[in-house]
Formats: C-alpha cells, structure tokens, sequence
C-alpha cells in the first residue's frame, strides 16, 4: 500500500508564509496551488493557499491551507490528520473514512472535487479532524 498519513495545518490568510518558513527550516520542495488555480474563484480568496505541500529529502511530508472564510478557525486546534493514497489504495482509504465518519461529524462528503481527487473530510466521534483523499479515480 502506498498511502501515507501526514499532518495538515490551517492558517487564517497565512499559509504561504508559514509553509516557506517550514521549508526554510526543514528544506525540501515546496508545492503552492492557490484557491483561484482550482476553480472559479475571484477576490482575496484567489491568492489564499487552497494546498500546500512541501516534501524534504528525509521523507517528511507536511500540508498546509488557509482556511476558507465559511471555515471556523480556532488556533491551537487548527490541523488535521491527512491520509492520502493512489487509485489502488481507494478500497482502504473509503473503509478508513467510512469506519473513521461513523458516530462523527463530515465537513465535506468524500467525493469527487473541483480538483479532480476524490476527498472527504470530518471530524470523528474523539474530536480528531481526519481528511481523506484519493488521487487517480
């Protein structure tokens, strides 16, 4: 299986200035992809990090967005847990998510999104943030 599980912060507007600090600290490769670049989405919101993810030579993996503004942003509670896989994994991640949404709360339904991935995202019955996402279906 190739998924993996990495942490996911959110940021309320600064994102893209943490995450080069990260990189500045960790090194690595940094990838940005802003809201506008998803979708149709104009106006502050355009410039603000939909995704980042920056990837260092020693095999750490840590993701970034800044929270949208329908978003409730509470500091000090403001990451999840990603786990995140290829096609061939998608049998295990829907059974994580589905097994993971029981007794929780889903923010957004595990399905296909404007960026072409299938994702999902909740909160299970502990309070723990989980995000989902398949890429390749």
């Amino acid at each position: 299986m190739t998924a993996k599980l990495n942490p996911y912060l959110s940021f309320a507007g600064d994102a893209k200035q943490a995450m080069e600090f990260y990189r500045s600290v960790l090194g690595g490769e940094l990838e940005l992809n802003t809201y506008g670049e998803a979708g149709d989405v104009s106006g502050p919101l355009a410039e603000k990090i939909m995704h980042a993810m920056l990837t260092t030579d020693r095999g750490f993996a840590l993701m970034a967005s800044d929270a949208p503004p329908e978003t409730e942003f509470r500091p000090g509670t403001n990451f999840a847990i990603s786990i995140s896989g290829e096609a061939e994994d998608a049998e295990a991640l829907r059974g994580y998510w589905s097994a993971l949404a029981e007794g929780g709360q889903v923010q957004v339904p595990m399905e296909k999104q404007m960026w072409g991935d299938e994702f999902g995202m909740l909160t299970d019955k502990h309070g723990i943030s989980w995000m989902i996402d398949i890429s390749g279906v």
